[in-house]
């Protein structure tokens, strides 16, 4: 079959292609190309501006707008090369060099991909993809989700709710507060995730810059590699490495973004609970079923559908966090092929933020439902009143409030009224007691 979003064996290039299409642009082997392109381009102006020889202005504009104007033709044409290569890094050093060969430069083709090995353009291009990757989608995309989430706390921060801890009826909250305290967990992995460092291997086929040493003794390469990484591509070049990158920080990455999965994973169940608790109705949409028998469902699919979602991101961050470190020797093939398999579980994430930000959008507060909940749990004032107690200094408060309410099939404000008028305590602190319910009895959080 012809490839379609229909024949796909993937769902994130079948079903859901049409929400990450863009992603294309980081991780397709399109993409792994242009990178390439880049950082090869981007090498061979520098060592013309380090005068091992000369690039005319007009040949120095014609490699930036190859590099600049790189598209489907150009992969295609490496693709073919390819062919006889077997060799994909190969194959782009040989376009590049037939390209100068056009324009005739000819003379100076044999400085593309001097003295490097492929990995020393495998490690800045996947590197670089990865940085802009995160900075143009993954962050705005979360960033954008936590804004939502903290314009729903807004929204509800004077609502009171039941509070469940154990599955059971606990301490009244705010409705408002719970949504603030996946605001500022997602807030503190975000400062961690921005400062990992993307770090890049450039150092020659075993690190050591054997090959350029031996041609150019008494260039400092090390000074070289070092503002070419940073400075040209904006990336952190690691000092000591053996054929390929470390990965420890790209690990690193992959480690913090299945947190913030997790976080979101916890979110999703939160909310799925609340709404089969019945705190939130959901908005329908004319057409629409819930199920294919039971005409009145209108299941909670979008904050099941991205729980799934950074379920299968996770175990992929998982195996590429845990392998990639990992290398025999001086470099092994392994990480070659995990390397392509990246832009996976950043697609499932990113389904699952937009999963979870459209299921978020269909929420209706049920306010009765949380009024009646409150009120159908007077015991939960209990702890309220036996601190109250304590501090009077009044013997056994919670034993007494233990005996009165633990277990008992209902206990409302009659029951717990009752039990306050037999305590033999002022006017005055019955007043007090009284005037607390599940209502009010809410505490205080910091002001957001």
């Amino acid at each position: 079959m012809e490839l379609s979003s229909l024949s796909a064996i993937s769902a994130i290039d079948g079903r859901y292609r049409k929400q990450v299409q863009h992603l294309d642009e980081y991780f397709s082997e399109y993409a792994l190309m242009k990178y390439r392109v880049h950082v090869e381009i981007e090498y061979l102006i520098m060592l013309s501006e380090k005068k091992f020889f000369k690039l005319s202005a007009k040949s120095i504009t014609e490699l930036n707008q190859l590099k600049d104007d790189f598209g489907i033709a150009d992969a295609q044409e490496i693709k073919k090369i390819e062919t006889t290569t077997n060799h994909d890094v190969k194959a782009v050093e040989y376009f590049i060099k037939q390209k100068l060969e056009n324009s005739g430069n000819s003379e100076i083709k044999e400085w593309v991909h001097f003295g490097l090995t492929s990995q020393d353009i495998n490690n800045t291009a996947i590197p670089l993809l990865w940085k802009h990757a995160l900075e143009f989608d993954y962050l705005p995309s979360l960033l954008n989700l936590n804004k939502e989430l903290r314009i729903l706390a807004d929204r509800w921060k004077t609502v009171p709710m039941l509070a469940h801890t154990h599955g059971q009826p606990a301490s009244p909250t705010m409705l408002g507060k719970e949504f603030m305290v996946f605001v500022e967990r997602i807030v503190n992995q975000v400062e961690q995730m921005i400062n990992i460092p993307i770090s890049a291997k450039f150092g020659g086929a075993t690190g050591n810059f054997n090959a350029h040493m031996i041609a150019f003794p008494k260039t400092d390469w090390i000074k070289f590699a070092n503002e070419f990484v940073e400075q040209k591509l904006g990336l952190q070049r690691q000092q000591f490495t053996t054929q390929i990158e470390h990965y420890d920080n790209l690990a690193s990455a992959f480690d913090c973004m299945k947190r913030i999965n997790n976080i979101l994973i916890d979110l999703c169940r939160d909310l799925w609970t609340y709404i089969s608790m019945d705190y939130f109705k959901q908005k329908t949409k004319k057409g629409e079923v819930g199920s294919s028998a039971m005409p009145h469902k209108v299941n909670p699919i979008d904050f099941e559908n991205a729980e799934g979602n950074f379920g299968m991101a996770n175990t992929l961050f998982e195996h590429l966090s845990s392998k990639l470190p990992i290398s025999r020797l001086q470099r092994d093939l392994t990480d070659s092929t995990v390397l392509r398999n990246i832009g996976l579980p950043f697609a499932h994430t990113i389904i699952g933020f937009k999963s979870l930000e459209k299921g978020l959008n269909k929420l209706v507060l049920n306010d009765e439902q949380l009024y009646d909940d409150l009120n159908a749990n007077w015991a939960v004032v209990a702890e309220a009143i036996q601190t109250v107690l304590r501090r009077e200094n009044y013997p056994n408060p919670y034993e007494a409030l233990k005996d009165l309410t633990r277990g008992k099939k209902t206990i409302d404000q009659t029951t717990i009224h009752s039990f306050i008028g037999t305590l033999n305590i002022s006017a005055a602190l019955k007043k007090e007691l009284k005037a607390i319910t599940p209502h009010n009895y809410t505490g205080v959080h910091p002001k957001y």
